[in-house]
């Protein structure tokens, strides 16, 4: 089942990703959110490494807003959503969600910022990949 989001990563959940009880630690989350938005990244062409060889440029997490709806179990598939919602010069906003099929687990609102590779400094995006993302803002 997919995401009700444009983009869709599956992942399941391991021993690893759980407590004691065998419910999903909450941070674990957090690896499952950066990975789809990795996933999606490539999926544009824009691989992390393509970006830092050829722009110069990295995205970290800036802020994040996340709503824990239900919890996943061990053994669980997910799929993690992703839809970029803005982007700016030097930012960009992204909508993701996780689901067990249909249903909405967690939900949250993800705010990358720009930074030059070598110094992790602030910089705008370059134009050409600026323009690339613009047109799959809500998509």
């Amino acid at each position: 089942m997919n995401s009700g989001l444009a983009f869709s990563w599956p992942t399941r959940v391991y021993w690893e990703d759980t407590d004691a009880g065998g419910v999903v630690y909450h941070a674990q989350y957090l690896a499952f959110l950066e990975r789809a938005r990795t996933e999606w990244m490539r999926a544009q062409g824009y691989g992390q490494e393509l970006l830092r060889l050829n722009h110069d440029l990295v995205f970290a997490v800036r802020a994040m807003q996340i709503d824990f709806l239900r919890p996943a179990r061990l053994d669980d598939a997910l799929q993690v959503g992703v839809s970029l919602r803005e982007c700016r010069r030097a930012s960009a906003v992204f909508a993701q969600d996780v689901r067990r099929g249909d249903e909405v687990l967690l939900t949250a609102t993800v705010r990358v910022a720009a930074l030059d590779a070598a110094g992790f400094r602030p910089r705008p995006i370059p134009q050409p990949l600026l323009d690339g993302l613009k047109a799959l803002e809500g998509r």
